[in-house]
């Protein structure tokens, strides 16, 4: 019987990089408005580049982009290229489809509820917060509860012992294989993969051998798996 659900955060309730995306982009015309001479599709790809090496929540992506391109850090540059992600970010911030319909209809079913994410504390909960999660989750743990990022067994292992449930009373929702599913796996829950939020993986992940539980293309999918594993 599943007694709770731990979610990843990121591409599984929120759509993270399409908000990501638009963000950089109008980053991006910003920095070169104000002088940067590079060509948009250059920028872009340095600065992904940086995400892709020292993760997609650096804060300094656009100094050292900057300092790459320029030999040293313009300010004017750096505060328009900041100014226009966050503007961007905001009006970007959105959940998957039927989310709030999803969580409202587990929390009537009695299943406890919890995040796990590799992001810093901070950044996750202005996400909840400012999309109105606040109260569906039991916990939320991140990156600066244990040090370690998924699939390390230390943020698995740490949750069921805040949740107080055994791993195979357990179900993990995540978008990524290799992170979210091998992880949970590892150490013996049961496991969804989030299909829809999974972007930038697809090609990787269609090469992975890593072998999910369940699939779901609409998070809303959930509430038949959970009435099947624990009605059935």
């Amino acid at each position: 019987m599943i007694k709770a659900i731990v979610f990843d955060f990121d591409n599984t309730l929120m759509d993270f990089m399409k908000m990501k995306q638009t963000a950089v982009d109008a980053a991006v015309d910003a920095m070169i408005d104000a002088g940067l001479k590079i060509s948009k599709e250059q920028l872009k790809d340095e600065i992904y580049k940086i995400y892709w090496k020292e993760g997609i929540e650096d804060q300094q992506v656009f100094d050292k982009v900057i300092e790459k391109v320029l030999g040293k850090i313009d300010y004017k540059i750096l505060a328009n290229g900041i100014i226009g992600y966050r503007r961007a970010k905001e009006g970007m911030m959105c959940l998957y489809p039927h989310v709030h319909l999803t969580l409202i209809t587990l929390v009537k079913m009695g299943l406890k509820m919890a995040i796990i994410s590799d992001a810093p504390r901070l950044p996750v909960w202005m996400r909840i917060v400012s999309l109105g999660l606040t109260n569906y989750f039991d916990f939320v743990l991140t990156f600066d509860d244990t040090g370690e990022h998924k699939p390390s067994s230390k943020p698995f292992k740490k949750i069921l012992e805040l949740l107080t449930t055994l791993p195979e009373q357990t179900l993990m929702v995540g978008d990524w294989l290799e992170r979210d599913i091998l992880g949970a796996k590892n150490i013996g829950m049961k496991t969804v993969w989030a299909k829809y939020g999974n972007i930038f993986e697809k090609e990787q992940n269609n090469n992975i051998n890593i072998n999910a539980d369940y699939e779901i293309s609409d998070i809303i999918e959930l509430i038949d798996i959970i009435k099947k594993e624990n009605y059935e």
